[in-house]
């Protein structure tokens, strides 16, 4: 194919993206000439657009102009004012439901994953140490460091150990509403599929967060909790934590990868550093990959609520009955509040980088975050690190943050996350393997040793969205058994465990 030099997404669009960098008096197309230079991404005018007039893009009204527009300009986030959010009472629902029989068939519908007595299927065998506080965080680390030099080795079939360490647990509202996100968050991701069913939780001995809170009494018994301040010293701590772990290793070393279908596997998928590209290659490419593991039988959960907000009528139309679009309409209202009582609004969002990249504000921003979840009905809703009940495509109601919707996620239980990108990041999580895929080459080219795939030929024209899905779709598939292993991981680039704390701390 050859290259483009725009990209238009609906015919009642009147703005085109450029796909490079474009100077003043270039010729788009017969008798639309560029009135300024133009950065990659950024939108040009199709026509004379009067002020109030509409910004329309993705078929969707971005904004209205603040000043007269002429046709060939370059329209910025300065030129835009911010449409009303739509509403989320009594949203029309499924009326945009694609059959299953007509989402695209995945070209593998088995992978090689570790079966867990209950849940997905783990595409890690992980030793997670889980601290009930941030007080046992030093401690746990250095702990873990040792138990890599000293015990690992002797366990070949255990990929590695993980410290998951939190800023939760004391000082914190721990009986007000709210805390019930942070404390579900750790709950679940003690119990993470990568992590093979095995218990290891360490706690101070004085936090608000106590072992009750966290696990069932049948589990809290000196096989899988310690509890520092009872230890004299600092090699009774290490002596003690080591042990522990010892024996939890050679239970985890006994695992090994089996056959396993496709709905096995629970895949997260997440974009940031977005621009205006990620909506028309990187993300769409994601979500048919995403349609081709809902078609195998797989689930594929997508979140970032202010980065749907502006689309939720969208998503409404996808949900096959009532009880799925007001739980949707339900999760949308209390981010609604949660911002209000921040003073903030949903524009709050796109950072300077986003603007930079092309996206004039949060609308333009969700029209192309929408795109990662594919086509396929949404068949369940849930709230911030809830596992999911269903198969098939999920909404899990997360900050769109990226370091905390992706600690969301692990704790909904993905096996891993395919995270899309315009700008640039080297975010990665070390519970589940992270898949990087860029909107542009000039991404793939700069950062060549960080990003996975690129998805830039489906902006210049030269792939179809297709062939760059179906790319993506084999590579989970290779990443979620052992046989690739993506960047993030290769060299280590792990955030923290930001979980979501929407309650007070006192």
């Amino acid at each position: 194919m050859a290259r483009r030099k725009y990209v238009k997404i609906k015919d009642q669009d009147n703005v085109v993206v450029v796909v490079q960098d474009t100077p003043k008096g270039t010729e788009l197309m017969e008798g639309l000439v560029t009135g300024q230079d133009v950065p990659q991404a950024h939108k040009v005018a199709l026509a004379d657009i009067p002020a109030g007039g509409e910004i329309v893009r993705y078929g969707v009204v971005l904004g209205y102009a603040i000043h007269d527009i002429k046709k060939g300009d370059w329209i910025n986030e300065h030129m835009l004012e911010l449409p009303e959010s739509p509403s989320v009472d009594n949203m029309e629902y499924g009326t945009n439901l694609v059959p299953f029989e007509e989402l695209p068939m995945p070209t593998r519908t088995t992978w090689m994953g570790y079966k867990n007595a209950e849940g997905p299927a783990g595409t890690r065998n992980l030793l997670g140490i889980v601290t009930t506080v941030q007080c046992a965080a030093g401690v746990l680390k250095v702990a873990v460091e040792r138990i890599k030099k000293e015990l690992l080795p002797k366990y070949p079939n255990v990929d590695g150990v993980v410290a998951v360490t939190h800023p939760y647990g004391c000082g914190v509202a721990i009986n007000a509403p709210m805390a019930v996100i942070p404390i579900r968050a750790i709950t679940n991701v003690i119990r993470h599929p990568n992590f093979g069913g095995e218990i290891m939780v360490v706690g101070l001995g004085c936090e608000k967060l106590t072992y009750d809170r966290v696990l069932p009494p049948e589990d809290i018994n000196s096989e899988n909790v310690l509890t520092l301040q009872d230890y004299a010293g600092h090699d009774a701590m290490m002596n003690a934590i080591l042990e522990m772990a010892d024996k939890k290793l050679q239970r985890l070393n006994k695992r090994t990868r089996e056959e396993l279908p496709l709905s096995e596997l629970l895949v997260g998928m997440q974009c940031g550093g977005s621009d205006a590209f990620s909506g028309v290659s990187a993300n769409p490419s994601a979500g048919f990959a995403a349609d081709m593991i809902v078609r195998g039988g797989g689930t594929v959960m997508f979140s970032e609520v202010t980065e749907v907000r502006d689309g939720v009528h969208m998503l409404a139309a996808r949900c096959p009955d009532a009880r799925t679009r007001d739980r949707l309409a339900e999760e949308m209202k209390w981010y609604d509040d949660y911002l209000a009582q921040g003073g903030v609004g949903r524009d709050a969002n796109p950072t300077p980088g986003n603007k930079k990249g092309g996206l004039a504000n949060i609308v333009e921003k969700a029209m192309g975050s929408i795109a990662k979840s594919g086509t396929s009905q949404i068949v369940e809703v849930l709230s911030p690190a809830q596992k999911p009940t269903k198969h098939g495509l999920i909404y899990a109601a997360t900050p769109a943050s990226d370091i905390v919707c992706g600690p969301s996620q692990v704790a909904s239980g993905i096996g891993l996350q395919v995270f899309m990108t315009g700008r640039g990041t080297p975010y990665g999580l070390d519970i589940s393997p992270v898949i990087k895929v860029c909107s542009r080459n000039e991404m793939k080219d700069h950062w060549f040793d960080l990003i996975d795939i690129s998805a830039g030929d489906v902006a210049t024209g030269e792939k179809t969205i297709a062939e760059v899905g179906t790319e993506i779709f084999e590579f989970i598939l290779a990443v979620a058994s052992g046989e690739a292993e993506p960047y993030s991981d290769k060299h280590g680039f792990h955030n923290d465990m930001c979980i979501f704390n929407p309650a007070p701390i006192t």
